[in-house]
């Protein structure tokens, strides 16, 4: 089900990650997108990721549209709700991409008027390969629930959750991409110490997670039988698992996961 119009409140890499999915996979038209932000380089940036949206430096403009995704940072958030308190209403759908604020706060931001949904997706969506949480907000229908799952199933993988949850998927798959980064760069770092080219060992590492990554969701099957694959007694595989190992990876990155997970919980504060 397509949407004639959604408007976004803040223009930054995430509205344009999700905004420029939701065209790809033709569930709202470039022309029914408008989005809201006080700096020209925004909605310049906004423009090229979006081409065909509007853009505007008033909030109430894009406001108009029923669908309404306010994606700014989780200090503007109080500033932003009350500016739009007076004209959002029942009819409205908003959903909140900001990380670590309520839905109590949001609901007692907007007056209680329209129907909340929280959001938190993560930037691969522009890539149609996001990861997902929602949560609906009391006064939000199934019907609604449907369209959030909709959309977001459109730039990737979704699963709606109880609110309590969100903040451990802000810290697992909206801070995870950075770190798989990290790890991709340390693959690649390791492949140009023995001897390959710069190009090379970074496109080997990034297939190479992407692989692991698409064998992991299709098959279903534990990490740990899959990894016992590709580990062959007394081979090369173990060897190298006994060095992550040695240098703590899986406590660093558990330990990252829980960092983000508690920052996520102070911004909404």
């Amino acid at each position: 089900m397509a949407i004639d119009q959604i408007g976004f409140i803040g223009a930054g890499q995430m509205a344009r990650a999700l905004a420029s999915g939701l065209v790809k996979a033709q569930l709202v038209p470039a022309a029914g997108i408008i989005a809201a932000d006080p700096f020209p380089a925004g909605r310049e940036g906004f423009s090229e990721a979006v081409p065909g949206a509007q853009t505007t430096d008033d909030n109430i403009e894009a406001a108009a549209a029923k669908v309404l995704v306010l994606s700014v940072k989780p200090q503007k958030m109080a500033e932003v709700l009350a500016g739009l308190r007076d004209v959002v209403t029942a009819d409205h759908l908003v959903l909140s991409i900001a990380a670590g604020v309520t839905l109590s706060q949001l609901s007692e931001g907007l007056g209680g008027g329209p129907r909340l949904v929280r959001v938190m997706p993560n930037t691969p969506c522009l890539v149609g390969k996001g990861a997902s949480g929602y949560a609906l907000g009391p006064t939000a229908t199934r019907e609604d629930a449907e369209l959030v799952g909709q959309l977001m199933s459109a730039v990737g993988y979704t699963v709606e959750l109880e609110e309590r949850l969100l903040d451990a998927v802000t810290g697992l798959s909206g801070s995870g991409p950075a770190f798989v980064y990290v790890i991709i760069e340390a693959l690649s770092d390791g492949g140009v110490q023995m001897g390959l080219p710069r190009d090379v060992a970074t496109a080997l590492a990034a297939h190479t997670v992407r692989g692991a990554a698409e064998m992991t969701v299709a098959s279903g099957e534990h990490t740990g039988v899959l990894r016992d694959r590709v580990a062959s007694p007394g081979g090369t595989t173990i060897a190298g698992l006994a060095t992550l190992e040695d240098g703590g990876i899986r406590a660093a990155l558990i330990g990252a996961v829980e960092a983000a997970t508690h920052r996520a919980k102070e911004l909404g504060q």
